[in-house]
């Protein structure tokens, strides 16, 4: 069965190498890191999220969703109207912390085109963030 290559790097959320010593990395595809597990590139895709949301003051969808995913390279307008759509906002409500890491799994299905983890896995990853 066709896995898309975050699923296959354990990178749900597609996280490029820029040298970060992520728990539970093991090198990289060219581009992307590649994980151990699951449950650590979930982790680094919580970790990103709170780190947007913490040290940059991003707290709605499309300011998440624009940095996670700039236009350059991206349909950055869809994505955002994806996960705003899928959590029942407007893409510029001010989201609470929980709120944002309900964005997890939108990201994966975003990013891979699937979201075929268990909400144990999602859970496991996000509470190690």
């Amino acid at each position: 069965m066709y896995k898309p290559r975050g699923i296959r790097n354990n990178n749900p959320g597609n996280i490029e190498d820029n040298g970060t010593a992520w728990r539970g990395r093991v090198g990289n595809d060219g581009r992307f890191v590649i994980f151990d597990r699951p449950e650590n590139g979930i982790r680094a895709l919580a970790r990103t999220l709170k780190t947007y949301r913490n040290l940059h003051g991003l707290t709605t969808v499309r300011g998440i969703i624009n940095r996670w995913a700039p236009p350059v390279e991206n349909d950055t307008s869809a994505y955002v109207n994806h996960v705003a759509g899928a959590l029942g906002v407007s893409p510029d409500t001010s989201l609470s912390e929980a709120e944002t890491m309900d964005i997890v799994p939108l990201i994966i299905r975003h990013e891979n085109g699937m979201q075929p983890y268990s909400a144990k896995m999602l859970n496991a990853g996000i509470q190690a963030a």
